[in-house]
């Protein structure tokens, strides 16, 4: 039969706390040591592989689109354009325009939903240096562009009967324009003060490197062909365009490539500059 009266509980036995001693010692509190900051090299490495894995799915069809986009134009081009200096300016410009379409169009986009949607805020309770967000987004989206870059590449070699025997150009051409592009859609995304607007931006730049790179320098009128100077993604169609002849300038090539990648570190420290400007705010 079970007893209805309560059980004894045992007197618990607390052990009681030392209390500070000395005067004022209670109110003395000593703060918490802060964990070290992430290195730049390993921050830039997981904030790669984490906008490589997210962007994948989401990207291949924008990359088909980009592909399918630059051999089109070729096959317009080859319509009118014969050979010499012209199907090299259009095959090389093509062939950047892919580099083009994700570097600077799709990570202006993807800049300017960020900042409108508080991702920055994510961004900014990291440990992570800024310079490791910014780069890491735009090799991501670079890293893209290889495939498109490549296949264009030589099927407008195949189509305008231009040699590939020093389409290895394309190792340094695409990293470089990809860097460049990045760097300025990422300004562009960060510095747009609405979402709507970073994509106008990325559209007209993109439109841009279409008007400017794949059409022939010397068929430009002279204000244009100025404008054509000061887009980052020239120095790379240049540099491409003379890897096809049959024997290269690598001085000039060199020269060039020397220059898209000067414009790479201006673009990609101006992008970082617009994270911290966003990012406070």
């Amino acid at each position: 039969m079970t007893s209805i009266i309560p059980a004894r509980t045992a007197p618990s036995r607390v052990r009681p706390q030392p209390r500070p001693s000395g005067p004022g010692s209670a109110a003395r509190t000593v703060p918490a040591p802060l964990a070290p900051r992430a290195r730049l090299l390993p921050s830039l490495a997981a904030v790669y592989r984490a906008q490589l894995s997210r962007a994948r799915v989401a990207r291949i069809p924008l990359l088909f689109v980009a592909t399918f986009q630059s051999v089109g134009i070729m096959v317009l081009m080859r319509g009118v354009v014969d050979g010499g200096a012209e199907a090299r300016a259009v095959v090389a410009g093509s062939s950047v325009l892919v580099v083009a379409f994700v570097a600077l169009n799709l990570l202006a986009q993807y800049f300017g939903q960020l900042r409108a949607g508080g991702g920055l805020d994510h961004y900014a309770t990291l440990p992570v240096p800024p310079a490791a967000v910014v780069l890491g987004a735009a090799a991501a989206y670079a890293s893209f562009t290889v495939p498109g870059a490549v296949f264009t590449a030589i099927t407008g070699s195949v189509l305008f009967q231009l040699p590939m025997t020093h389409l290895w150009v394309l190792v340094a051409v695409i990293p470089l324009s990809g860097a460049a592009l990045a760097g300025l859609g990422a300004a562009l995304g960060l510095l747009a003060p609405r979402p709507e607007l970073a994509t106008l931006l990325g559209q007209l730049g993109m439109s841009a490197a279409l008007l400017l790179g794949v059409l022939p320098a010397d068929r430009l009128p002279g204000p244009v062909g100025w404008a054509r100077d000061l887009l980052p993604s020239t120095y790379g169609v240049e540099a491409l365009a003379r890897s096809f002849d049959t024997a290269p300038d690598w001085g000039l090539i060199g020269f060039f490539l020397a220059i898209c990648a000067a414009v790479g570190v201006l673009s990609l420290a101006v992008a970082t500059w617009a994270y911290r400007r966003a990012a406070v705010r």
